[in-house]
């Protein structure tokens, strides 16, 4: 059975576990015999997202801690942690994107290693990657622009397009206010518009997918990312914490249950 991976010192844990994340980590729609690998990959990327995530770590010392956790990969899906590692390790450097194509090859490594992994481990067929890839690319926006402000204040982060920011007229006290002023709206806009092409791109994924119960978490997390895109198009991610409630969150499931049970 996977070893349960920890941090290199507890002091550094956010809290954050799989219950707090927008969407399932290892749902009972997949099999108990998976679910161990599954949460052993997500330990890992937790551990490591929250020494990159770190406040208060300078950089150096950031990256330090993720060297020691290159030697603690998980035996499942060591590929696309390793992966992962490479996205957290630019966490801990890098703090603006200077355009949208810039931003996508972050999420490859920040994202994709998710989907890729979960196909691998239920021996999906590879073509289906570039599906996947920006089914998990666009979820990994929309945690961007959830998360804009408290991204900025906290650890001095930007992950829109610069060069869309300056279009805008945007300056980075904007992601300070209460409230978002109309020049990171635009920009905002211009960021879901480019996350829904993605999403449009993803939309095959479910209905490729051999595995029901994959298949079934896929659509099911297909359609919360869309509503959640059509919710962060209509509200203010800077006046409140955008996100699906458990209503949405079960009608989302019951809608994905019903396309992964008519698909094949």
């Amino acid at each position: 059975m996977p070893q349960p991976v920890t941090l290199p010192d507890t002091i550094y844990a956010s809290g954050k576990g799989a219950a707090q994340e927008s969407f399932p980590v290892a749902s009972w729609l997949l099999p108990p015999s998976k679910r161990a690998d599954i949460m052993a990959f997500y330990r890992f990327a937790r551990a490591a997202d929250d020494i990159a995530d770190h406040p208060s770590l300078p950089s150096d010392e950031k990256l330090r801690l993720l060297d020691q956790m290159e030697g603690r990969l998980p035996p499942a899906g060591a590929e696309h942690t390793a992966a992962l590692l490479i996205a957290f390790r630019q966490d801990a450097s890098k703090a603006r994107y200077a355009d949208w194509g810039e931003l996508m090859g972050y999420c490859r490594h920040s994202a994709a290693p998710v989907g890729r992994f979960l196909l691998d481990l239920f021996g999906e067929d590879r073509t289906l990657w570039s599906r996947s890839d920006a089914l998990c690319a666009a979820l990994q926006v929309l945690n961007h622009v959830q998360d804009c402000g408290k991204d900025y204040r906290a650890l001095d982060r930007l992950y829109l397009p610069q060069d869309w920011l300056d279009a805008d007229g945007v300056t980075p006290d904007m992601l300070t206010a209460l409230h978002t002023a109309p020049a990171l709206r635009r920009t905002l806009d211009r960021v879901l518009d480019a996350t829904a092409a993605l999403l449009a791109a993803s939309r095959p994924l479910a209905a490729g997918t051999r595995h029901r119960g994959l298949r079934i978490q896929a659509a099911t997390t297909q359609i919360g990312a869309e509503a959640l895109l059509a919710r962060l198009k209509r509200q203010d991610p800077l006046a409140r914490h955008v996100r699906l409630g458990w209503p949405m969150r079960f009608w989302c499931l019951l809608r994905g249950m019903g396309a992964g049970f008519s698909a094949r």
